[in-house]
Formats: structure tokens, C-alpha cells, sequence
């Protein structure tokens, strides 16, 4: 499943957003998008983990928690259309 991640605190980096998430299960891949000119972080980003239940299971305990002083936005993400 993969999984939308928004609010992130522009200091949190690939590494430690996937050691948060692995907690659940294991995790296919990590991305935080960043912006093309400066290569800061947008704030957001995308978790791919394998196993569905475990991401389901992420997303109704992490969503609203803190994470780096901010409140995370998790949930599915949607296809691009």
C-alpha cells in the first residue's frame, strides 16, 4: 500500500520517517518530496509498505500524532489521475 505522509517537519529526513513506520511493518520504499531548485523538503512524502494491514494499521495510530514538533497527515494514497 502506498501511503501519503503530510505535515512533516522540513528537518525530518528518509531515514528516520521510514524507522517511524517500520514500527508497523516492513516498508518497500520511502520518498519526501523535495522542492527541484533548493532540494529542500516540500513537507510531505509517500511510504510504500508491503504488507496491507500493517499500513492500515500506520495510518489509524499514526495520523494526527507528532512526529519532529509537527501533527502528520497520513493516509492512502490516491493514483495520480
Amino acid at each position: 500500500m502506498n501511503i501519503y505522509i503530510g505535515n512533516l517537519s522540513y528537518k525530518v529526513n528518509e531515514a528516520e520517517l521510514q524507522q517511524v513506520m517500520e514500527d508497523f511493518g516492513e516498508v518497500a520504499t520511502v520518498k519526501i518530496i523535495k522542492d527541484r531548485e533548493t532540494g529542500r523538503s516540500k513537507g510531505f512524502g509517500f511510504v510504500e509498505m508491503i504488507d496491507e494491514a500493517a499500513a492500515t494499521r500506520a495510518i489509524e495510530t499514526l495520523n494526527g500524532t507528532d512526529f519532529a514538533g509537527r501533527a502528520m497527515v497520513i493516509k492512502e494514497a490516491k493514483p495520480r489521475a
